[in-house]
């Protein structure tokens, strides 16, 4: 029964992992500490931050790893952060500043049990998903575990996010779907053009009609400038895929643990979705 359910319980801990997680991306904490640390901007903070535990790895690793990105983009932060700071500095700066963004938005329920118990649950699912092929998750595998349960329970939710971000990055390949064609799907799928869409929006308006004329010459996208029943259908097999992937993680965990996680992660979730985890 558990194998069963497990790639919609893989889907239902995704909503309540991300926002925790999201912090790093959305909060004004992290982004002051890495901007401390003499980096330029925000993107500067994020590609240092996000790429810190691969160490002082060339533009075109990173490209590769995050996938999601246009070409050049990485290039554009990569490697020069490291001319400004270290990839330990960034971790620090990274994780102090999660913490305090997560303390701030919590209050109280931070040092609540609940807290605790999730981050430890949170940590052993997350050391415990296979690495091969998963080379941002390893890189932040190897990384060591905080004890604080704040910053445990961040650093768990991390992996996790990292772990089914990378099995994400396999179900598009597999799909034959480009980053930059990724985020074109994902926002016609939440119903927005994908013009507006904010990881695209700023790209060149003709680069982006090509990656979109693309799609529609292969039956993903129709005239209208919508999904197709075939890009429907497409979306859902990767988000189906990227489920199966990401379910092995929550393996180590009883049902009764599994349980347990989701019930200490509603109220934190719930928390930080009211937020918007900034």
């Amino acid at each position: 029964m558990l194998a069963q359910s497990a790639p919609a319980t893989a889907r239902r801990l995704k909503a309540l992992i991300d926002p925790i997680h999201v912090v790093a991306y959305f909060a004004d904490e992290p982004d002051r500490e890495l901007r401390a640390l003499g980096l330029r901007n925000s993107w500067d903070a994020y590609f240092a931050g996000r790429a810190a535990p691969l160490g002082r790895t060339p533009a075109e690793v990173v490209h590769a790893a995050f996938y999601n990105f246009a070409d050049g983009e990485v290039a554009r932060h990569v490697p020069r952060v490291w001319d400004l700071t270290t990839p330990a500095a960034a971790l620090a700066a990274r994780q102090r500043g999660c913490v305090a963004a997560l303390r701030r938005i919590l209050g109280r329920l931070a040092d609540s049990p609940a807290v605790a118990r999730a981050a430890d649950l949170a940590v052993r699912a997350g050391l415990s998903g296979p690495p091969e092929g998963r080379i941002l998750y390893a890189a932040l595998r190897a990384l060591p575990v905080p004890d604080e349960p704040v910053a445990r329970l961040w650093h768990g939710a991390t992996l996790l996010r990292e772990f089914r971000g990378d099995g994400h990055i396999t179900a598009l390949v597999a799909a034959g779907i480009s980053g930059t064609e990724s985020h074109v799907l994902q926002a016609l799928w939440e119903g927005t053009p994908a013009e507006r869409f904010g990881r695209v929006q700023h790209l060149p308006a003709d680069r982006l009609a090509a990656v979109i004329a693309g799609l529609r010459d292969r039956g993903l996208i129709g005239a209208d400038g919508w999904l197709t029943a075939a890009g429907r259908e497409t979306r859902e097999r990767i988000e189906a895929m990227t489920d199966r992937l990401d379910a092995p993680a929550y393996r180590c965990l009883t049902p009764a643990e599994l349980h347990r996680l989701i019930t200490d992660l509603e109220p934190i979730a719930g928390r930080l979705d009211a937020a918007g985890s900034r």
